[in-house]
């Protein structure tokens, strides 16, 4: 009889252990990086000195500077979707207010650690209002060229404020 007592009891008893134990460990990984998660850091941009032109990246190889100078000069349009991570940048349809029969989207790939030209890929989508539709229009062939431009610069100024 006695027997049965005892497994039924350490039956209860091991479990409850062991999930003592394991909250007492998480509430102590918890305290030592309680006073950490207050700091503040500033993690977004790793400086890089060194001849690659520009090394800085984000968690996931992107260009911390060309992400940056993206977000920075495509901000006027309405964000539709931003991976910092695999360095997508997806904008809504945007209607100008000088032009309210047509309207925009842009994509930017970042596609390189370095701050380089051909690290950055602008795609420019335009549509023209045809009665009661938006109809594919192409834009005009330097637009994409021209934001390209300015997100490069926005991300060689980030890069020399940074140093």
């Amino acid at each position: 009889m006695r027997r049965g007592f005892c497994s039924s009891q350490g039956r209860f008893l091991f479990p409850a252990l062991l999930l003592s134990g394991a909250v007492m460990s998480l509430a102590g990984c918890g305290a030592d990086k309680a006073s950490d998660l207050t700091a503040p850091r500033n993690h977004l941009l790793k400086e890089d000195r060194g001849a690659t032109g520009g090394d800085d990246q984000l968690g996931g190889g992107v260009n911390a500077y060309l992400w940056r100078g993206a977000l920075d000069t495509l901000s006027f349009m309405p964000i539709s979707s931003a991976d910092a991570v695999g360095g997508l940048i997806l904008t809504d349809w945007y209607t100008p207010p000088a032009a309210k029969g047509e309207r925009f989207k842009i994509t930017a790939y970042i596609l390189d650690r370095r701050l380089r030209s051909d690290a950055l890929r602008v795609s420019v989508f335009r549509q023209v209002r045809e009665g009661d539709a938006w109809v594919d229009s192409p834009p005009s062939p330097n637009t994409a060229s021209d934001i390209t431009t300015k997100i490069l610069t926005r991300a060689r100024q980030l890069r020399a404020d940074n140093n």
